[in-house]
C-alpha cells in the first residue's frame, strides 16, 4: 500500500511487527532507543530493532528524547502518514500523535485496559493472570489510555516466562497488525473506547523487582520467578553475593522452618517460604552459568541441610 510509514521500536517484541510492515508497506524510518552500555565490558549495545532496520535499508535514528528538535525535525522529513509502535520505551507527545494523518497505532502485549504500561507480560504472569494477549490500539496523550481496534488473547500456561510469552505475543502482534490494518487505514475498522472499569497499570522494571521475599507465599515467589526471567532474573542473597533463581517449583512441607530457612527436598535446594518450600530447579551463582539445582548442591557444602 503505498503510504509512508514510520516504525518505532526497540526490543525483540518489536522485531516481527517491523519485518511484517517492511513486507507490505513503504517503510521510510524507524526510530529506536539509543546504543547503551552492556555486559562486564559496558560495551556499546544496539537495541535489536536497528540492526533489522539496518538490514532492511531502513534510514534509523536514536534520539535519547524525541520531543528534542533534530529528531523531530527528522520525522517531519520523513513526513509519514502513519507511525507503527512496538514497545518503543518513549511516551509520544501531542506534536508527534498529530503528525501522520492516519494517526499512530500501538501494538501492546496485553488485554488492554488491563496491565497499561512499560511490563505488561511481566505483570499478567505476577499476578497468576490465566490469559493475556495483545491489542492493536490508537495511541492518545495518555499512557495506553487510547481506543483500541482489535485484541487477540492466549492461555497463559503454568510454567510460562515472560520470555517465553513474549516469543508468543511478538509475533502475534505482527499477524494481527497485518490482518487489520488496511482495514484501519481505510476507516472500515471502528476504534471502541477502552472500559474504566479494569484498568491496571503495569510499571517498568528495576532490578531490585526481582528480588525475593520468603515471607512470601510460595506461589508467589515461584510467579516472580518465571515474571523476571529473563530481565531482571529473580535473585536473593546468598554467602554474600545475589544467587538467581532461572526456575522454581513449590512443595508442601512440614518441617515448622521459619521463612528464608534453607534445607533440602530430594537433593535439591530449597527454602522455606510464609506457607511451604521454594524447591530451587535452577540457579545461576554469581560468576557462573546456569546449572541445575543438583549440581549447585554438590559444590555448595554451606547449603543448610535439614533431616
Amino acid at each position: 500500500m503505498s503510504i509512508r510509514v514510520v516504525f518505532m521500536g526497540s526490543p525483540e517484541f518489536a522485531l516481527p511487527t517491523l519485518s511484517s510492515l517492511a513486507n507490505s508497506y513503504q517503510v521510510v524510518g524507524v526510530v529506536t532507543q539509543p546504543d547503551r552500555a552492556s555486559g562486564r565490558g559496558r560495551e556499546l549495545k544496539a537495541p535489536p530493532v536497528k540492526p533489522l532496520a539496518l538490514t532492511l535499508h531502513i534510514p534509523v535514528i536514536q534520539p535519547e528524547k524525541l520531543r528534542l528538535p533534530e529528531p523531530m525535525e527528522q520525522l517531519r522529513a520523513w513526513a509519514p502518514d502513519l507511525i507503527v509502535v512496538a514497545a518503543f520505551g518513549q511516551i509520544l507527545k501531542k506534536d508527534v500523535l498529530e503528525l501522520p494523518k492516519f494517526g499512530c497505532i500501538n501494538v501492546h502485549a496485553s488485554l488492554l485496559p488491563r496491565w497499561r504500561g512499560a511490563a505488561p507480560i511481566n505483570a499478567a504472569i505476577l499476578a497468576g493472570d490465566e490469559e493475556t494477549g495483545v491489542t492493536i490500539m490508537k495511541m492518545d496523550v495518555g499512557l495506553d489510555t487510547g481506543p483500541t481496534y482489535v485484541k487477540r488473547s492466549i492461555r497463559l500456561k503454568p510454567d510460562d516466562t515472560t520470555g517465553s510469552v513474549l516469543g508468543i505475543l511478538s509475533t502475534l502482534g505482527a499477524v494481527l497488525l497485518n490482518e487489520n490494518l488496511s482495514d484501519i487505514i481505510s476507516g472500515k475498522l471502528k476504534t471502541q473506547p477502552q472500559p474504566a472499569e479494569g484498568a491496571t497499570y503495569a510499571p517498568m522494571l528495576k532490578k531490585e523487582d526481582g528480588l525475593l521475599d520468603f515471607t512470601q507465599p510460595a506461589i508467589e515467589l515461584e510467579r516472580r520467578v518465571r515474571a523476571m526471567n529473563p530481565w531482571p532474573g529473580a535473585w536473593f542473597e546468598w554467602d554474600g553475593n545475589p544467587l538467581k533463581v532461572a526456575r522454581a517449583s513449590v512443595v508442601c512441607v512440614e518441617k515448622g522452618l521459619a521463612s528464608g530457612s534453607r534445607f533440602t527436598v530430594e537433593g535439591r535446594p530449597a527454602v522455606m517460604s510464609a506457607d511451604g518450600a521454594l524447591v530451587l530447579e535452577e540457579i545461576q551463582p554469581a560468576g557462573k552459568k546456569v546449572m541445575s539445582g543438583r549440581s549447585f548442591l554438590a559444590g555448595a557444602r554451606e547449603w543448610t541441610a535439614f533431616a
